[in-house]
């Protein structure tokens, strides 16, 4: 079960970046380059708790569905979505928000399972791993940029 875990610092209030990270439309500009589009559930605005978005994008060259579902929801401290039905076996993503002086500390974990099991753990060694660190990465410096232009 890979973990990944990232913090970012944005020069903006808690609430700024709470709303922003959890904006079905800013993540859809923050995914253009996978094609990502909701597609079912909650398609635009911000997502609460118990709702669910089903995202289709393009990933390694295969379009692909995902469907997540807001579990936990502490506003403007703390979310998490977790799988519902995609490509991986499981995955648990929180995303928690620390208001400091200067701005806010957004944290993100990603706890998932790849499916296929040997065959999966394999690909998470050689690519996938990489890869969703990359992806999670464009995004939050994207809420990241959002955040404190919104704030200027």
């Amino acid at each position: 079960m890979p973990v990944i875990k990232m913090a970012v610092h944005i020069q903006a209030p808690v609430q700024v970046c709470f709303d922003l990270a959890r904006s079905i439309d800013i993540h859809m500009k923050s995914a253009s380059q996978t094609q990502e589009k909701a597609i079912a559930g909650r398609l635009s605005g911000l997502i609460e708790l118990n709702e669910t978005v089903t995202w289709e994008a393009v990933h390694f060259g295969i379009k692909q569905r995902l469907t997540a579902k807001i579990t936990e929801f502490d506003s403007p401290h703390r979310f998490v979505d977790e799988l519902v039905s995609g490509a991986f076996q499981r995955f648990w993503h929180e995303h928690q928000f620390i208001s400091q002086d200067n701005g806010t500390l957004m944290i993100d974990t990603f706890d998932y399972t790849s499916p296929f099991g040997i065959i999966g753990k394999a690909a998470d060694v050689i690519f996938l791993k990489r890869y969703m660190l990359s992806f999670l990465t464009k995004r939050n410096e994207f809420v990241k940029k959002c955040a404190e232009e919104q704030v200027l």
